[in-house]
């Protein structure tokens, strides 16, 4: 799962049969120089043409509270889109039992799992969610910012990342404050770019180990489970199977 980079190019008018060569040439290489996953394309009409609808920002506890001197890994700038027209959820596939107290101590170890052995340049997932219902900051470059994640293979651009610390797989119980802390960042989130939490968005995937292979246009929830996007059981069938609840919350948040 590694973020990408964008990429636009511009025709001029030119006569009869060299405009013909010139956007063939033109097509080619865009193919030999840069690799899909560095291309973002525009968001939707619908995504472009919304405006904001303002939902209270939640509290969120900032990365500072739960990454320490310690732990830190030196990593390049945050990366940005312009905007955040999706969410993927995830979970952590971690122990259910924990204290809310030590949830700090569980993202350090995520954290330290995904920068060491895995290499990334910072925790995948914008934002963590505990089963207390308190909610984390979790990947660097701003809460109130579109930042580009490392969470969904092939569609990390213009989404935003959410794991719920635990395992979730069937008949697991998922709490009720997990659940209503998740809609109402959701409704936050998407609310900034007028984005309805029950609605659909077109994405298009930038890297083919994802479930579409680079380029391809598909149509996704605007709320989505991990599986949607990647071949994975994640984020579980017992949070898959609340993902409706989740969107309905989230809009009901957003006074729709």
């Amino acid at each position: 799962m590694g973020p990408p980079r964008p990429l636009l190019i511009l025709f001029g008018c030119v006569p009869g049969l060299l405009a013909l060569l010139a956007l063939v040439m033109g097509v080619a290489g865009v193919d030999r120089t840069a690799p899909r996953a560095a291309v973002p394309e525009p968001p939707p009409v619908a995504a472009r043409l919304s405006v904001p609808r303002p939902v209270a920002r939640p509290p969120i506890v900032p990365r500072s509270k739960w990454l320490d001197a310690a732990t830190t890994r030196e990593q390049p700038p945050p990366r940005y889109d312009d905007r955040v027209v999706a969410v993927f959820i995830h979970h952590t596939d971690s122990p259910n039992g924990y204290d809310c107290a030590d949830v700090p101590r569980i993202i350090r170890d995520v954290y330290a799992g995904q920068t060491g052995a895995k290499q990334w340049d910072d925790i995948g997932y914008n934002f963590l969610v505990d089963r207390c219902g308190t909610i984390y900051e979790g990947r660097a470059g701003g809460i109130d910012r579109p930042v580009t994640g490392a969470h969904t293979q092939g569609f990390n651009h213009r989404s935003a990342g959410i794991a719920a610390i635990g395992t979730f797989t069937g008949g697991a119980p998922v709490p009720k404050a997990m659940t209503e802390a998740i809609a109402r960042l959701v409704a936050w989130k998407l609310g900034l770019a007028g984005v309805d939490p029950r609605g659909t968005v077109r994405l298009v995937s930038s890297n083919s180990l994802s479930r579409y292979a680079a380029g391809t246009a598909t149509v996704l929830s605007t709320v989505s489970g991990h599986n949607a996007a990647f071949m994975t059981s994640c984020p579980g069938a017992a949070l898959t199977a609340r993902l409706p609840q989740i969107r309905a919350l989230a809009a009901r948040y957003q006074g729709r």
